[in-house]
């Protein structure tokens, strides 16, 4: 069973969702159906020079958080 990262369009929450089969997705703070799908950082795939750490910046920039 998936679990899928989202972003509601309407309120900007950001939200993570357990889908099954055709289920319709609905924002937990406003109850909007307008909902982006987000790709999890662990679904990009391949290596780059310009890696986006979990910190939000470059690994060389996460300080003491075992990156770089």
């Amino acid at each position: 069973m998936p679990i899928f990262e989202y972003r509601c369009s309407a309120c900007d929450n950001n939200f993570e969702e357990l889908v099954l089969g055709s289920q319709t997705v609905v924002c937990p703070e406003c109850k909007s159906e307008k909902i982006e799908k987000q790709m999890s950082s662990f679904a990009a795939t391949g290596k780059s020079s310009s890696a986006i750490a979990p910190c939000g910046k470059s690994p060389k920039d996460c300080g003491s958080s075992g990156f770089g």
